[in-house]
């Protein structure tokens, strides 16, 4: 049960790490500002803008940064705490440092479930708002000069044009046999999504026997069945900006068509993990501010925090590096690090006095 020191400790915890927060995303969303306004003078992308484009990214660059404030704020809170006295007080009224830890964890509980709502929803939503208005501003699809290839059953679809999840354009599909062999191959100038069926125009079909080929060609054509706009809506948007709803439809779009998803599963995996690393990162800096930097000032704190940021960031993507190459389990390449900080936590709690 949470008692007043429990929530004394809890709100001192989230007001520095509120305060951590505002400084970084500020400095973030600075150098955000600063590097795209040399992109001005494209099409009517100017200063107006690039700041509108900016301001639409702070969710984004909040959830990037989120396990390095819960960490710096940590560090920063407990660490007030110990300089006014406060902690040690505590401590000599009996409260064990798993008490405060626990305190703690309750407030980085709070802050995963608002890191999964972050780069579940907000993030993603305003970063396509953002994408779209930079590249309507300078004139230029999102998808411009891309091409999409996707399986559908005993077809392989190209689209070079991918102008929305509905409307598409200088499409190539290949029909192949079950000897996998090709036997028709459609070229099309564009695609409409309505009443549940593709329309399509400026249709080139040419049909493959042993000894000869056949074309026809067609100024529309319905297709009733084939590729969703739902699964072409997750293909608009970066893989990374995908909801864990929008991964597990792609994987198991994927799936279905027994194609590759380990990179989409590690996506998904990765994406679960972080609520998860931002309340390890909150545990870890208490046995860590109250053994080495008990005595150390605001700066010494801060450059601790961002050391141990930096090397558990270096640590995750080697984890995922290896585990592409070895093939490790999604869980265990996406989680592994996490792991590792919680249990060492764990450790240096029940080893501090």
């Amino acid at each position: 049960m949470i008692n007043r020191l429990d929530r004394y400790v809890i709100s001192h915890v989230l007001q520095l790490t509120g305060i951590v927060a505002l400084g970084l995303v500020s400095i973030y969303t600075l150098v955000v500002f600063v590097s795209d306004v040399n992109e001005t003078g494209k099409g009517s992308y100017g200063v107006l803008q690039v700041l509108e484009y900016s301001l639409l990214m702070i969710p984004s660059s909040l959830y990037i940064l989120m396990p390095i404030v819960a960490l710096l704020g940590t560090l920063m809170g407990i660490g007030a705490l110990s300089r006014s006295g406060e902690l040690t007080a505590m401590r000599s009224a009996g409260v064990s440092l798993s008490r405060i830890g626990g305190a703690t964890l309750i407030a980085g509980a709070g802050l995963a479930v608002f890191a999964f709502f972050l780069g579940d929803w907000l993030a993603p939503t305003s970063e396509a708002v953002a994408t779209e208005l930079r590249d309507s501003s300078r004139g230029s699809g999102g998808n411009a000069g891309k091409s999409v290839w996707l399986r559908d059953a005993d077809r392989v679809v190209r689209i070079s044009k991918l102008q929305s999840e509905d409307h598409i354009g200088d499409v190539t599909v290949f029909r192949l046999g079950g000897d996998g062999r090709l036997e028709a191959a459609l070229t099309v100038d564009e695609g409409v999504y309505a009443d549940g069926h593709w329309r399509l125009s400026g249709v080139k079909r040419t049909d493959f026997a042993d000894d000869h080929t056949t074309v026809t060609v067609l100024d529309q054509m319905d297709l009733g069945n084939g590729i969703s706009p739902n699964v072409l809506k997750l293909f608009i948007l970066e893989a990374g900006s995908l909801s864990a709803h929008g991964l597990v439809r792609l994987i198991g779009y994927m799936d279905e068509n027994h194609l590759d998803a380990s990179k989409y599963r590690l996506l998904l995996w990765r994406k679960l993990t972080e609520p998860l690393t931002v309340m390890v990162m909150m545990l870890f800096a208490v046995p860590f501010v109250i053994g080495q930097l008990r005595d150390a000032g605001a700066g010494q704190k801060l450059l601790a925090g961002a050391l141990v940021g930096i090397v558990f960031y270096v640590v995750n993507k080697v984890s995922v590096s290896l585990g592409d190459i070895y093939q490790w389990p999604a869980p265990l390449a996406a989680g592994l690090p996490t792991l590792g900080l919680a249990l060492l936590s764990w450790w240096r709690l029940s080893r501090s006095r």
